[in-house]
């Protein structure tokens, strides 16, 4: 009498396959999910970052400057801060000659800031006759207020004592996340700037 030897064979059978392939499916749709959605957070929290950074450092520099505003040598004559709506005229006599540098385009005796609205930038002049450079960009408002030694608003220049500049900007891309504002996230800062010259 013969024996049958029946071999073992290991394997799935096609509906174990298709329940396998499913779950693996399922699982990787819900890690691309993920990693989409950790994508987006990690560019909106890069896109805020650079905002922050963006208006702080405008706000940095043009007060940096504007604590050099109306320095002059002793018995000179310089009026430090020019009142104007449309721009921020600050001068120091840095070299100490007596006099303001308004012509040459790399002087920093004579520096202007302005808002450019169409572009959405602060622009920076070196020199009445200089080429403006941009400061910061994405900027939605950059106002600046001029204010006496008792803290009112004047519009005398010769009574200009201490400025308000507020700088307000927008993250240049939006977030899909953020329904407010079309999705642009936004960011003021204020700053009341003294420069000690101007009371000299």
């Amino acid at each position: 009498m013969r024996r049958r030897i029946f071999q073992n064979t290991a394997g799935f059978t096609l509906v174990e396959m298709m329940v396998a392939l499913a779950i693996g499916m399922v699982v990787i749709a819900s890690v691309a999910g993920t990693f989409r959605a950790q994508t987006r957070q990690n560019k909106a929290e890069e896109e805020i970052s650079q905002l922050h950074q963006n208006v702080r450092g405008a706000l940095d520099i043009i007060s940096r400057e504007l604590m050099q505003a109306g320095y002059k040598a002793s018995g000179g004559s310089v009026t430090g801060v020019t009142y104007s709506t449309t721009q921020l005229l600050i001068q120091a006599d840095l070299d100490g000659n007596g006099a303001i540098d308004n012509t040459s385009n790399s002087t920093t005796e004579y520096i202007i800031y302005a808002y450019d609205s169409t572009n959405q930038q602060i622009t920076r002049k070196l020199g009445s006759g200089g080429t403006s450079y941009m400061v910061a960009d994405n900027i939605t408002q950059f106002t600046f207020s001029y204010l006496d030694a008792s803290s009112a608003a004047t519009t005398t220049t010769s009574l200009i004592r201490k400025l308000t500049i507020s700088i307000t900007g927008q993250t240049a891309k939006p977030d899909p996340s953020y329904s407010t504002n079309n999705g642009y996230r936004t960011y003021q800062l204020s700053a009341d700037i003294i420069p000690p010259n101007l009371a000299l």
